[in-house]
């Protein structure tokens, strides 16, 4: 379930990454074209940017430290949606179930001779 939880938690943070750089081409035109408000969307960019690479990183660690992974994926997937929105849907959903499978997976089992 662990590896599992690996593969959603870096697949989630690299969608993260694609919606942030849409989010922000979105904002940089909305800015060309005097939009109000396209400002605080290029801003909002970085922070989902910035949760990408969280749940790319919590992704990383759920077979080493599957606590603090689960942690670190469900703050991405939290902050993602205040920074994104409805674009972060298919990202929160992939960290949130990585997260869930990181934290309830089985621990391991020691090995004796």
């Amino acid at each position: 379930m662990r590896g599992t939880a690996l593969g959603l938690g870096i697949a989630g943070g690299a969608l993260g990454l694609i919606v942030s750089v849409v989010e922000w081409f979105i904002g940089g035109v909305g800015t060309a074209l005097h939009a109000q408000g396209a400002g605080t969307v290029s801003g909002l960019a970085w922070l989902a940017l910035i949760a990408g690479v969280v749940g790319i990183v919590g992704g990383a660690m759920a077979l080493a430290r599957p606590r603090l992974a689960a942690l670190l994926m469900l703050v991405a997937c939290v902050v993602g949606f205040i920074a994104a929105s409805l674009f972060w849907i298919l990202s929160g959903v992939l960290l949130f179930v990585g997260a869930l499978l990181a934290f309830l997976g089985r621990p391991r089992q020691a090995v004796t001779g």
